[in-house]
């Protein structure tokens, strides 16, 4: 084996690819030999963080994966779950995280193309799409050229292919200066008798290259995620991929017309580590091996090597098992769509994975072993530390109407439309609510009223300051966005961000945060049927604030049901449902101390899961009564914020009346849980109201009137009134601004 043996197996050559000592003394134990060169690739990649969970892999088996709708849960390509009328919605989220950082352009969109794939290779149309967006501090050099490249590279990618953005979020905080997120997220419509797995099936079948060619960008990618950045990150720039949305719209059409052909037993999208993980992921989990040629393999560069064949990343790409007999009928479909289509190898008996190169074998080793067998660790971690509660009274004050002003207009909560006005949010003419409300909402077209939303939710900073409260409070609020549009919250995926999990205090914020989210998801019958574990997002020891980001879905029956956030018509009552009381308590890790006073202490707010239950099932009947005009939960900001939000996106002003026993502070800016605020349009002193205040009272639901739409100004108690012009102006003036160099 001439290729293999010029390369010595050195430690810094095992350190190199990302593998520990006692990891590679568990490989030579294992195959009973040294690996050879293109052995300890594969092994590095199929043994690295992004591709084992190596350190997540013992919580995440914790996590509520099953309910009464759920067809698929982790374990393959996306979560398929139920949504009647012989469908399923298909939908997954990911993380894109290094390369965009090193390549912002290119990593976004390859990290949109890689979730795109995961879900029509189920067999399912993509019908929509989100992303959780993470960057620095504004005033960073490097932030405003990630802002562009990132939402350049998203939609560039999305707008091609055509799949509309419904959602998402976009958030600065100086804690991901050196490591961005990039969280993609996508859904698909697939029949539920036609759903496609990876599980190969029969042995000497043919295995099957799809799509575009090999090259050699994007290797190491896998392994390069798995690892914290340092002063080299420039040179990472070789690992990122390079991506081609025309063709992955013609692989879509490919897949989903060879699909119906019957020709298909298995396909796997050749995602993170290629060629390797694809081909290992479909023979273990058929208990069948692989033997694969990569003469037969299309390249687009030459002298490509084994190594950089089988870990190449290059995109557009996919992997498959078909019956025999149907390979020139299936052969026919991609050359009709001018992709190329190679037999490059067979299934086998013996559970080995061989490679074949120039008559060589470089690599024989044990299938089952390479995934199965992989470290699994349970690392050390800390007990909770939640941060302490602020002290009575300390509650620094401000003027109301300067402080809500400042808040729209400052870069938490400034309105994001720069962003989802640059993605193609109506194409595929399903789209219902647009980016900049509660959720995303479409209609599933063919099927009369039936309507999905959409929504992607997290709150860093109370993660920071308790995990365990933050990942409940994440579940909940995904939770609270579907149900705010009268949607049935049904399942959830997350896309867990964290720093480097060997650290104790970080891999704490891991097992607390999933503990959070487990007992949540439990809660709230909301399971989590797919994900993604990205670990080492630090950068010099520097880690991101803990991020578990929760994207949900949910099922509206009659879209003409539907509530959105704008304040409906004047001379409305405003109902605050939820709170237990119309005073605002909680101001620890609000954006009122962190953005207008610099302070990030005090504790996260506490989630009541009972109490977010039955309120948000209270909301929704309400919801779908057709009681309601208006809708939006609250969140960052509070009261204030939300209730600007619902007169920006109407024009109409209201008046709230004031507590005169409470600090307005508080009652205006606490970040409290569980609170919806709806209009309804009924006399507060009619009968139909005091019914609706009697069903609320017997649930255990405090729903008081706190004032009424109409006017052109927001009135919050004793404050100044603020013109909703001003409002808009400053909500809407903000990402321009900056972006072109007026602000930072």
């Amino acid at each position: 084996m001439t290729y293999q043996n010029n390369i010595e197996i050195t430690p810094k050559l095992v350190a190199d690819h990302g593998l520990k000592p006692d990891e590679f003394e568990k490989i030579v134990a294992l195959i009973g030999r040294q690996p050879t060169y293109t052995e300890l690739g594969i092994f590095s990649a199929m043994w690295n963080e992004h591709c084992s969970y190596k350190s997540s892999k013992k919580w995440l088996k914790t996590l509520p994966t099953t309910g009464p709708r759920v067809i698929q849960g982790p374990g393959e390509n996306a979560g398929v779950v139920d949504i009647g009328d012989g469908q399923a919605i298909v939908f997954k989220m990911e993380s894109h995280n290094h390369p965009s950082f090193i390549e912002p352009y290119q990593g976004a969109g390859t990290g949109m193309g890689g979730i795109l794939r995961d879900v029509f290779t189920m067999g399912a149309r993509p019908v929509a799409a989100m992303n959780a967006l993470r960057f620095g501090a504004p005033e960073h050099e490097k932030t405003k050229h990630l802002v562009s490249g990132v939402v350049a590279g998203i939609g560039g990618y999305g707008n091609a292919f055509g799949v509309p953005t419904v959602g998402g979020e976009v958030e600065f905080d100086e804690r991901y200066n050196g490591n961005i997120l990039v969280n993609a997220f996508a859904a698909g419509l697939a029949d539920t008798d036609k759903i496609f797995y990876s599980k190969a099936e029969g042995v000497g079948l043919p295995v099957v290259y799809l799509g575009a060619k090999t090259g050699r960008d994007g290797v190491g990618g896998a392994t390069m995620a798995s690892a914290e950045f340092g002063d080299d990150i420039e040179e990472k720039r070789p690992t990122v991929q390079v991506g081609d949305p025309f063709t992955e719209k013609r692989l879509l059409e490919a897949c989903l017309e060879l699909m119906a052909t019957g020709a298909v037993i298995a396909i796997q999208d050749m995602g993170a580590a290629g060629l390797t993980c694809s081909a290992v992921e479909m023979g273990a989990k058929g208990d069948l091996g692989i033997e694969l040629n990569l003469d037969m393999v299309p390249v687009r560069e030459t002298h490509m090597t084994p190594y950089e064949m089988m870990l190449s990343e290059s995109q557009e790409r996919m992997l498959m098992v078909l019956h025999p007999e149907k390979e020139a009928e299936a052969r026919a479909v991609f050359v009709k769509w001018e992709l190329d289509f190679a037999t490059v190898g067979k299934t086998t008996d013996d559970l080995r994975f061989r490679v074949m190169w120039q008559g060589e074998e470089v690599a024989n080793l044990p299938i089952k072993e390479l995934g199965d067998e992989a470290p699994e660790y349970d690392r050390p971690w800390t007990p909770a530390a939640p941060a302490p509660a602020l002290a009575a009274g300390d509650v620094p004050q401000m003027d109301v109407a300067d402080a809500l002003l400042k808040l729209v207009g400052g870069h938490q909560t400034a309105s994001r439309r720069w962003v989802y006005e640059q993605y193609d949010t109506l194409i595929q003419g399903n789209s219902l609510q647009r980016p900049g409300g509660d959720a995303g909402v479409i209609r599933v077209e063919g099927h009369g009223t039936k309507g999905l939303a959409f929504t992607s939710d997290v709150t860093p900073r109370y993660c920071e300051a308790d995990p365990y409260e933050g990942g409940k409070q994440a579940v909940a609020e995904a939770w609270r966005n579907l149900t705010v549009t009268g949607a049935e919250p049904l399942a959830a995926t997350d896309n867990l961000n964290f720093g480097n999990p060997e650290r104790p205090e970080i891999m704490s914020q891991l097992v607390h945060a999933i503990k959070g989210i487990g007992e949540a998801c439990t809660a709230l019958d909301f399971p989590i049927v797919s994900g993604n574990v990205s670990l080492y997002n630090e950068t010099n020891g520097r880690g991101i604030l803990p991020t578990p980001t929760i994207g949900g879905v949910g099922l509206l029956p009659d879209w003409s049901q539907m509530a959105r956030i704008g304040f409906a018509a004047e001379n409305q009552a405003i109902l605050l449902v939820g709170a237990p009381s119309n005073r605002g308590t909680h101001l620890g890790q609000s954006i009122y101390l962190r953005d207008l006073f610099g302070r990030r202490d005090g504790s996260a707010p506490h989630v009541d899961l009972a109490h977010e239950r039955r309120t948000g099932d209270f909301v929704r009947k309400l919801i779908r009564s057709g009681v309601v005009t208006a809708a939006h939960d609250l969140s960052d900001g509070g009261l204030a914020v939300g209730l600007a939000e619902m007169a920006i996106a109407s024009g109409i002003g209201a008046t709230v009346v004031d507590l005169n026993d409470h600090d307005p502070i508080l009652q205006y800016f606490g970040e409290d849980q569980g609170r919806y605020l709806i209009t309804v349009n009924l006399d507060p002193q009619g009968d139909e109201l005091a019914a609706l205040w009697n069903e609320a009272k017997d649930l255990g639901i405090f729903a008081p009137w706190i004032g009424s739409t109409g006017g052109t100004d927001l009135v919050l108690g004793a404050a100044r009134a603020v013109p909703v012009a001003d409002l808009k102006a400053a909500h809407e003036g903000w990402f321009p601004s900056y972006m072109d160099g007026q602000t930072s």
